[in-house]
């Protein structure tokens, strides 16, 4: 098949799959998106006619196939296509733009089944569905971050990053072999086996700063993003036990599991919890200052001595 044999397959195709997607389209707007002339409009429609597609036109309005006519013959109910809007909102927050882009394309072709109704449905809801973009999870040098790390993790193909880690003031290069992503406190991680260090390491995406394809295949079988999660706390031996008020404790439903709680009971207006966290205990302190005002620290004496230490950091500073 030719080039121009296939790009005209394909247009048609897609001229198609837009007519599913609309009430009614104008020859003029099917050129425009399609970047080719009226006159190839004209042929293409026809073209899908004399395979037997029910396309009505109506000079003034545009084009529409009869109504009922959907290819391929999928249903959705009302909260399915309402689910699609929720979804595609959230997938244009939390990926990177390559990964976006290809969801919503995925969208285009499930709105081209939907059923008159549920289009408007759908329609009605998204100008009516807000997510706030401002986060930074994916570093800008790397829009397509997302979408190579999941072609490597599939086709178990290496990558190389240009990464930059938080205590450092430079970047370095890794070559690593992905083994899975998960997000946690407003970011996604990274878990994958780096030669560098040969060990697995966790790297976050906003902090890649470039990221490359590599041939070189993994040289390694390696285990579930599962395992390291469950893993996670394994030898985490610092035991902390915090009081905080209940009418606090529905906000910390997310930080209290990412730091390692092991146990919490009730005592009076307030919630124990008991963690056991990593030896140093800085990113629990860190956290537990976000809600200090309306919690107290149980023991050791040493991390309530670490919480008054930064507490007394932020005063010195605010007061210069």
């Amino acid at each position: 098949m030719g080039d121009e044999v296939k790009n005209r397959f394909d247009r048609i195709v897609a001229i198609l799959t837009q007519l599913q997607s609309s009430r009614v389209m104008k020859a003029q707007d099917l050129a425009d998106r399609f970047q080719v002339s009226l006159r190839t409009i004209y042929r293409d429609i026809r073209s899908l006619e004399e395979a037997g597609v029910p396309v009505s036109g109506e000079a003034g309005v545009g084009y529409s196939l009869m109504d009922g006519y959907r290819l391929p013959p999928v249903m959705f109910t009302r909260e399915e296509a309402a689910s699609f809007v929720a979804a595609e909102k959230l997938m244009q927050k939390f990926t990177d733009k390559k990964v976006a882009a290809s969801y919503g394309a995925a969208m285009f072709k499930i709105r081209s089944v939907l059923r008159g109704n549920l289009k408007d449905h759908v329609d009605a809801l998204e100008t009516q569905i807000w997510t706030n973009p401002t986060e930074e999870l994916i570093a800008e040098t790397t829009p397509d971050s997302l979408g190579i790390l999941f072609e490597s993790i599939a086709e178990k193909k290496q990558v190389r990053l240009e990464y930059q880690a938080f205590e450092s003031e430079h970047s370095a290069l890794r070559d690593i072999e992905p083994v899975g992503l998960f997000h946690a406190e407003n970011n996604w991680n990274l878990m994958a086996y780096c030669h560098l260090r040969n060990d697995y390491r966790q790297f976050r995406t906003d902090r890649i700063k470039n990221i490359m394809r590599l041939d070189a295949a993994f040289t390694r079988e390696h285990p579930s993003i599962d395992t390291f999660r469950k893993a996670e706390w394994l030898g985490a031996d610092y035991r902390v036990v915090i009081r905080v008020d209940k009418d606090v404790c529905k906000y910390l439903r997310a930080g209290k599991k990412y730091y390692g709680i092991v146990d919490e009971k009730i005592i009076g207006n307030q919630i124990e919890m008991t963690f056991m966290t990593k030896p140093d205990g800085e990113g629990l302190a860190r956290w537990f200052m976000m809600f200090g005002d309306c919690a107290e620290v149980v023991e050791p004496v040493e991390f309530r001595n670490k919480v008054a230490g930064i507490a007394k950091e932020i005063v010195d500073r605010t007061s210069r």
